[in-house]
Order: structure tokens, then C-alpha cells, then sequence
């Protein structure tokens, strides 16, 4: 029962207090390495995951552990770690040989078979689609068989050291859906190999600027006790704030409007048995279960009351929802701002996203005490509700998953334009982008500011619908503070489709 993993949607902006945004250095197509472990939920942002594959460089595909999933060593040992779900709610199970594993367990082959089956007809709408083999080459078994184990190598932990040693200098994001164990291995060899080497502290800082984390919570406590004390200098990826619902119960904590995202009908008209992604990706009442005789997986069952399923010995932690309901993506968001979008917000945290953004803050605000920090981080976010692009987006991916004929899809709009300006407090600037739209639909245009400078005040957009316009830079802007202006142009396809085009203004 992860639950630890799904509160970060309701948490507060994460704030930093550098004055400046350095750009990390990633190309529109970053590195990822990807560690999950075989909750429902990891199933379904893995098929998004491949889905969105044309905006990654995908480095591995790793199975991990973590504390509500571990295989065991196969040889009988009994592994218990204190507060685990095993010895909750109840549950008083004591040492186990595995917890929550099924045997010979391959979701991540299977999603990649299943991509493989759909791969004619996604290269038809992107060439930038991976093959399959290239994604088969990928897999590995990591840390898998106990709980927060990282005593050993494994060809997940070596694939990751090979990648965070190796001549790119491209950084690479290291996202953990499960927990960190395989990725601690990792760090942990290179440290065994080269600490009291004279090579040790260039290895060390190479290693710590070139891995970016981006984990969903601490499921295995990894980080705490080694990463973290041990790696202090390596970047975890950091958003914020509520921009799109995608964990357990969303349905009871969406917008009035975006409700319809995760009903039985939207998930039928654009998920549910279409094609070999539609047969595997999850939802509520699909009569599946991740491993068989799992007490806590009641999601394949339908028709049954709360207190019918406690008396069927399942622990239920999470409210019944329809059958066809929107289920769970509850890791989805570690790679959200990954994704080429337009928003850029890769590059830097601050940028903000589809996964939202960390509040940077100026230096003169920094002695803030915390409530005041957290109140003006509020006041000045940047999310937006990114439901309707971030749905209609998984739906336009399942469609071209099955559509042979490119103009029997919808395609994303392209913006062109440039995206660094320079300019003098007092000046009016001149944002000028081309767009159109592939399919030739009708484009809706709005350019607004984006409210993660480092110029906090508020500024209008003079014609925020057209694809070129201006704004003045405010007279009380100092030199080097940044302004950010975003267009976003939504086409009338089915579904909507979104893009972005953001343009930093410099202030002189």
C-alpha cells in the first residue's frame, strides 16, 4: 500500500532561495533510467512512460524492490523490517520470504512486448519512437530481493554505474518509482572501486552533478541512510503544488470539471481494450491482480462494498470506485516535466510544468520565517491545472497506438520562435512565434506570464491570442532579473491537444 508515495500531489510548493536558474545540461530528449517495482500503478506510468518514449533517451528500464515489494533471495531467507505494511492494519505476519512478488514477475517485459505489437503503428506518427529491440536491450533485474538491500551488485545497479561513468557528460535522470535500492548499489560501487584512489574526488563530483534524482518518496528508506548522507551533493529533481491528479482516490480530491478524466466512459473511450497497451494498463474492477492472492489488491474486483471486501480478508485502503474507473499513474509525475512539451521545465526546476515547479525565491526574502516563506510561495506560483493535456495526451498516444493511417489521429501543434531575450527595463518587447497545426486544425492561442522569474510582480500581455505580440518590461525591473512568458496553442482535434513555447526575457 503506498501511500507514502501519493501525498505529494496535496504537499506545498518546494521553495529554494537562490537568486538565479541555472540550465542543467540536457538536450530536448533527456536521459532516464527508470528502477520500478510491480505496483499496479508502476504498470500503468510505464505505459505512458513508452508511450511519451519519443521525448526520452531511455537508459534502462530497471526492476527494483522496495518496502511493499521484494522477491526474496529463492533460497528460504526471511527478511522483516520493523513498521513495514506486513505488521499494519492489522496484520501481524512477522519475517517474510518475499512480500508482495510474484513469481517470475516481468511487467516491464510485458509492456514492452505490448509495445513492440503497437511499434508499426507508432513510428507512422513520430520517427522518434525507440525500436523494441533498442528498448529490450534496456531491461535489467536490479536489487530486488529484499527490502532496502543494497549489499550486492546487480546488472540493474552495474547498468546505471556504467551509465553515470561513462564520457557523456549529459546528466541523467535517475527516477525510482520503487525504491532506491538499485540506484544506491550503483553509487555504492562507485564508491567502493574508487574511494582512496586519487581519482576519488573528480569521480565523485562527476558522478554528483551527472545524476539527477527524481524519486517518489523514500520507499525503501535508501536515500535517508546512505544516498543522501553519502552523495549529498547529487540533485534530487524537485516540483510542487497540484497540476494533475493521477494517484489512488483522485476521484475523490479532482476539480468538478476534471472529473470526467477518470470516469468508467472517458477511460472506455480512450483506454480500455485499446489495443495490446488497452488489455494491460489497469483499472478498477478489470478482474487482475498483480500477484495472486495479494490481500491488499482488491482493485480488479467490482461490485463489492468496502466492509464485503474486509470480510473477504482483503485490507482496504483506498475508496471503491465503479468498475472502468480511472485507477492509477501515482509515479507518473516523476517524469512529467521530462517531457517535451515545450515548457522547457526540464532544464530547470523553477521552469515549472506538467509536474509543477519549485518556488525559487530572491535572496532578500530568504530569512523569511517559514510560514511566510510557504505563504508567498503560494501567492507566486506558476502551476496551472494540467489535467485536460495531460489525459488528452495519454488518449492521443493510445489512439496513435492503434491507428495505421497518420490522418486518422490527432497530432500535437508546433510552435516556432525564439526563446531568450534580452531587454531594457521601461521597453516593450516584441514575442513572436509561427504556429500551425499538422492535422490543420483550428488553433485556440493565449499567451500569459509565467510567474517563475526572478521579477515577481504581475504583467499583461498586449494581444494574448495572437501568435505574435508585446509586452513592456516594467520600469521598476532590475538588471538581470528574468521574466517568463508562455503561448500555448490547443488545437479542436480529438482529443485536444496542447503545446508550449516559452521565452525568457533578460532584463538588461
Amino acid at each position: 500500500m503506498k501511500l507514502i508515495k501519493y501525498i505529494y500531489i496535496t504537499a506545498a510548493l518546494l521553495i529554494s532561495t537562490s537568486a538565479t536558474a541555472q540550465e542543467r545540461n540536457v538536450s530536448s530528449r533527456p536521459r532516464v533510467i527508470v528502477t520500478c517495482d510491480p505496483e499496479l500503478d508502476d504498470n500503468n506510468s510505464m505505459i505512458r512512460f513508452l508511450l511519451f518514449s519519443t521525448d526520452f533517451k531511455v537508459e534502462g528500464l530497471i526492476y527494483a524492490s522496495s518496502q511493499f515489494h521484494w522477491r526474496g533471495d529463492g533460497k528460504g531467507t526471511k527478511w522483516y523490517v520493523p513498521g513495514r505494511e506486513y505488521s499494519r492494519n492489522g496484520l501481524n505476519l512477522g519475517p517474510m520470504e518475499s512480500w508482495r512478488w510474484a513469481k517470475g514477475e516481468r511487467f516491464i517485459d510485458a509492456a514492452v512486448d505490448a509495445y513492440a505489437e503497437c511499434y508499426p503503428n507508432l513510428k507512422i506518427h513520430s520517427a522518434n519512437y525507440p525500436t523494441p529491440e533498442y528498448l529490450k536491450s534496456k531491461i535489467r533485474m536490479g536489487n530486488v530481493d529484499f527490502d532496502g538491500d543494497y549489499s550486492k551488485d546487480t546488472p540493474g545497479s552495474e547498468l546505471i554505474k556504467q551509465v553515470l561513468l561513462d564520457d557523456n557528460d549529459e546528466q541523467v535522470f535517475l527516477l525510482a518509482w520503487g525504491g532506491a535500492s538499485t540506484i544506491a548499489r550503483a553509487l555504492k560501487s562507485i564508491e567502493d572501486i574508487y574511494s582512496g584512489t586519487s581519482e576519488w574526488e573528480s569521480i565523485k563530483a562527476k558522478v554528483s552533478h551527472k545524476g539527477i534524482l527524481s524519486l517518489s518518496g523514500d520507499q525503501d528508506d535508501t536515500y535517508a541512510k546512505y544516498i543522501k548522507p553519502f552523495w549529498p551533493d547529487m540533485e534530487q529533481m524537485q516540483g510542487g503544488g497540484m497540476t494533475v491528479g493521477l494517484a489512488y482516490n483522485v476521484q475523490n480530491t479532482c476539480s468538478k470539471e476534471d472529473k470526467q478524466y477518470y470516469t468508467p466512459e472517458w477511460m472506455k473511450t480512450y483506454i480500455i481494450d485499446k489495443g495490446p497497451f488497452g488489455k494491460i494498463y489497469r483499472y478498477w474492477g478489470d478482474g487482475k491482480q498483480m500477484v495472486k492472492g495479494d490481500i491488499t489488491d482488491y482493485f480488479g474486483l467490482s461490485g463489492y462494498t468496502a466492509d464485503q471486501l474486509k470480510k473477504m480478508g482483503y485490507i482496504v485502503w483506498s475508496a471503491i470506485q465503479p468498475k472502468g474507473s480511472f485507477l492509477a499513474e501515482g509515479d507518473t509525475f516523476t517524469y512529467l516535466n521530462l517531457i517535451n512539451n515545450g515548457l522547457n521545465a526540464y532544464k530547470n526546476d523553477t521552469y515549472g510544468g506538467w509536474g509543477g515547479a519549485k518556488t525559487a525565491l530572491s535572496d532578500s526574502l530568504k530569512n523569511l520565517p517559514f510560514m511566510e516563506l510557504m505563504k508567498y510561495a503560494v501567492l507566486h506560483k506558476a502551476n496551472s491545472n494540467y489535467t485536460a493535456p495531460v489525459m488528452n495526451g495519454l488518449a492521443a498516444r493510445f489512439q496513435w497506438s492503434i491507428t495505421p493511417k497518420y490522418s486518422d489521429a490527432n497530432h500535437y501543434p508546433v510552435i516556432k520562435g525564439i526563446d531568450k531575450i534580452s531587454a531594457k527595463a521601461g521597453e516593450k518587447v516584441t514575442l513572436k512565434c509561427t504556429v500551425s497545426d499538422p492535422d490543420k486544425d483550428r488553433l485556440t492561442l493565449n499567451w500569459k506570464q509565467y510567474k517563475v522569474g526572478t521579477y515577481k510582480g504581475s504583467i499583461d500581455v498586449d494581444k494574448p491570442s495572437l501568435a505574435t505580440t508585446t509586452v513592456t518590461i516594467p520600469a521598476d525591473a532590475l538588471s538581470g532579473q528574468t521574466l517568463h512568458f508562455v503561448l500555448e496553442a490547443t488545437d479542436d482535434g480529438t482529443p485536444n491537444l496542447n503545446i508550449y513555447h516559452r521565452v525568457i526575457v533578460t532584463v538588461k
